[in-house]
């Protein structure tokens, strides 16, 4: 297979430890044949990885790789602590954002500034001025806290009203979930970037975990057939990547601006999914 090669990023989440950090280096060195427009850091609910996610970010600037976008989650956190790390972030010359409302962390009940990512989205334009690079986030296959996939994508496209440039969307194992969601966007006026994020898959287990609570859909085909394979590893992965790089190729045949992976700190995985579209 060799398919037509899109921009891609990806996705790291800041480790704990010392040795954690050195591997992740590692990952990120061995990625860099596949020249990503960027990297992201995630950022724990209620600002819990702050720090970590601080350090790793500041780190990843310093190596004048790929730019960099931290994600920055709203709730349990003041605006003055936000514009504490929006300007630190400026100082290390970051100029990427991803804006989400986040959770509240275990035990808090109430919110201590924005209520909402597009709160953020519009505060993050004030500060940063209009050469700022915004992503939010999109759900294809329904927020799991919206009541209704109208009230859903009115969320969304309020988002990018607010000054949101991008967006990337929760995974999927569904491409015509994604179709449907940017076709109905695009009817509303929504003329950004919507780039698919790609989970790829190791671990049958974990995936269940993350696609229950988030709202992402394994369909019940898929789901049989790794649940048949969980215990047999490298048998699983090979499917998963087969599964996720014909889902990729019909994307791209679609017409997706860029893809983005969930790379779960692993190169590994992505390596996989790539060398199946013909990438390397």
């Amino acid at each position: 297979m060799s398919v037509t090669r899109v921009p891609l990023s990806c996705e790291f989440f800041p480790t704990a430890t010392p040795e954690g950090a050195e591997k992740l280096a590692a990952v990120r060195r061995d990625l860099a044949v596949f020249q990503f427009e960027y990297f992201s850091v995630t950022y724990g609910a209620g600002g819990s990885t702050r720090d970590r996610t601080m350090n790793l970010v500041a780190r990843m600037c310093a190596e004048n790789g790929p730019p960099v976008m931290p994600h920055l989650t709203c709730v349990a956190s003041t605006e003055a602590e936000i514009r504490t790390l929006l300007d630190d972030y400026r100082a290390l010359g970051v100029n990427r954002l991803m804006a989400l409302r986040g959770d509240m962390p275990s035990g808090a009940f109430e919110n201590a500034g924005f209520t909402t990512a597009t709160q953020l989205v519009s505060y993050v334009r004030q500060l940063w001025g209009e050469d700022a690079r915004i992503c939010v986030a999109a759900y294809p296959e329904v927020h799991p806290r919206a009541r209704t996939p109208a009230e859903d994508l009115h969320a969304f496209r309020e988002k990018v009203m607010a000054g949101a440039t991008d967006a990337v969307t929760q995974y999927f194992y569904n491409a015509d979930a994604y179709l449907h969601f940017r076709d109905d966007a695009q009817a509303l006026g929504v003329e950004i970037a919507l780039v698919p994020g790609i989970m790829p898959i190791s671990n049958f287990v974990q995936l269940s975990r993350f696609s229950d609570a988030c709202g992402a859909e394994i369909p019940r085909w898929l789901r049989k057939r790794l649940e048949a394979l969980q215990d047999d590893i490298p048998a699983l992965c090979d499917f998963g990547a087969d599964i996720v790089a014909q889902m990729c190729e019909r994307l791209i045949a679609e017409g997706v601006p860029a893809l983005h992976f969930y790379s779960m700190n692993r190169a590994d995985l992505i390596r996989e999914i790539c060398k199946r579209l013909g990438w390397c």
